[in-house]
């Protein structure tokens, strides 16, 4: 009787562990039934009949990447580069990812790698390079809607490297170089250019001060001159006013006059100024002044 309960228990236990499922989280079973599809059971406790019911495949619900191996492409200029693409796919319907496709990851692995070759082919070398987000849109149009029907949603596309041949990766350095080469010698050349412009400039605004600045002190000079000039020229006026009006008071004869004529002439002569312009009325004192000094003459020689 014990080793029939044994056996007993064990079919028991047997019929439990293929009646009672246990979903995980972000997954899901697809059940047949006899052969045929029956449901997609989710995240749960899940019962199903033993030897009826069969679990066909369990299907991630999860953001999923794929690795596309590096592939060699032609580019319209006949240059052949290796791309390295990865791509994020997610599924929305498990049953056709199961029934619609063989195998999910090799469809969306050949169709990643025809349709790479079909853009790139048509591009040359200098535009895949500048166009990656170009060619990474229109890799995620096609897939997505070409993986439509399989259940899946290709999210992303992104082109992790792009490798061009040895002797094209030797001249595009050399290129590169050239290039760096080139913005060095004209920043430098500006730099020497503006310089030159900044010295000019300066030299320009000092010489223009200088010549400010002596244009104002000329200026200066000749204003104090004037002003002097027109000082002493009225001092003198002054003092000749003055004269005029004690002799006009001491009611004075003719040699006084001549006399005071000839102290004004003195004082005239002493001045700075280079020409002297005697009056007429001054040349009879001087006649007279030369009369007196034969006269002074012969009473010495006497």
């Amino acid at each position: 009787m014990l080793w029939v309960l044994l056996v007993l228990l064990v079919i028991v236990l047997i019929i439990a562990f293929n009646t009672i499922k246990i979903v995980r989280q972000s997954e899901v079973y697809i059940i047949e039934r006899l052969g045929k599809f029956h449901k997609v059971a989710d995240a749960g406790l899940t019962i199903i009949i033993p030897f009826v019911d069969h679990v066909r495949s369990v299907v991630s619900l999860k953001q999923q990447t794929m690795d596309i191996p590096p592939q060699g492409v032609i580019t319209q200029d006949n240059v052949t580069i290796t791309i390295d693409t990865v791509v994020f796919y997610k599924i929305t319907d498990p049953a056709k990812a199961v029934y619609e496709i063989q195998n999910l990851k090799k469809g969306i692995e050949y169709l990643a790698i025809t349709t790479i070759r079909d853009i790139v082919g048509k591009m040359d070398l200098d535009a895949t390079f500048s166009s990656r987000d170009a060619i990474n849109d229109r890799l995620r149009v096609i897939l997505d809607e070409a993986t439509d029907q399989w259940g899946c949603k290709v999210d992303r596309v992104e082109i992790k490297d792009i490798t061009p041949p040895a002797d094209i990766r030797d001249a595009m350095e050399k290129q590169m170089n050239a290039e760096r080469n080139k913005r060095a010698l004209i920043l430098q050349a500006e730099g020497e250019r503006q310089s030159a412009i900044t010295l000019a400039e300066g030299k320009k605004e000092a010489a223009i001060l200088e010549a400010e600045a002596d244009k104002e002190a000329k200026i200066r000079r000749a204003t104090g001159e004037a002003e002097a000039i027109i000082k002493v020229a009225d001092a003198k006026a002054q003092e000749i006013h003055v004269v005029y009006d004690a002799m006009m008071k001491a009611n004075p004869d003719d040699k006084l006059v001549q006399l005071k004529s000839l102290e004004a002439l003195k004082e005239v002569a002493n001045g700075s100024a280079n020409k002297v312009f005697i009056p007429f009325e001054a040349t009879k004192a001087l006649s007279s002044l030369g009369a007196i000094s034969e006269v002074v003459k012969d009473k010495k020689k006497d």
